[in-house]
């Protein structure tokens, strides 16, 4: 097989499991993980049923490309604008302004994941998907602390620990679902408590 031949069929690989992914959210989000098929993720794909087994091998695993879709404007996340901000409080302002964005846009899925958590496969997913976000707010932590003005009082896991739950989905569906607070207003409660905590100065 040819080099074009394998980046062609690689090519209509990733398409195929895009268009998948793109059927699947609204089925998921409307029918609730249980009740979401592959049989109906593949029709509404337009593709086999073999096809989505062979490209993603479970529902679980379709679910999880789907939460893991990021736009196609921001390839590289947060990290760049937190390294390029010189100011503590700027550098974390823009890492909490990206979280609440994933967390607005993930919300519905990671909703669908929560309620199937007594299945062990959607169990399993989400505490992989708990512990991924539990990465980023390490990473970003250990980020902002090279920042000058970063706390002394608080160590550097405490520091994740209150940003995991203050940009947590649950936190979000509290504040912004429940009690219907504009995203801004959360995302703007969350920046401020945390630049309390982090750069109390």
């Amino acid at each position: 097989m040819s080099t074009r031949t394998r980046a062609a069929r690689a090519e209509r690989a990733q398409a195929t499991r895009q268009r998948v992914v793109a059927s699947a959210t609204p089925l998921f989000v409307r029918d609730g993980y249980v009740e979401t098929t592959m049989a109906g993720i593949a029709g509404a794909a337009g593709v086999a049923v073999q096809t989505l087994y062979l490209s993603f091998g479970s529902k679980a695993a379709v679910l999880e490309a789907a939460l893991a879709v990021e736009p196609d404007d921001q390839p590289n996340g947060w990290l760049a604008d937190v390294r390029a901000e010189p100011s503590g409080p700027a550098a974390l302002r823009r890492y909490v302004e990206h979280t609440a964005a994933q967390v607005e846009r993930r919300y519905p899925l990671d909703a669908v994941l929560r309620a199937a958590a007594a299945d062990p496969e959607p169990a399993e997913l989400l505490a992989r998907t708990r512990r991924a976000a539990l990465a980023a707010h390490a990473q970003a932590a250990d980020e902002l602390a090279e920042k000058p003005g970063f706390t002394t009082v608080i160590s550097v896991q405490r520091a994740t620990e209150i940003t995991a739950a203050l940009l947590s989905h649950e936190t979000y569906g509290l504040l912004v679902v429940t009690q219907g607070w504009p995203l801004q207003d959360w995302t703007d409660w969350a920046a401020h408590h945390l630049a309390v905590d982090l750069f109390p100065g």
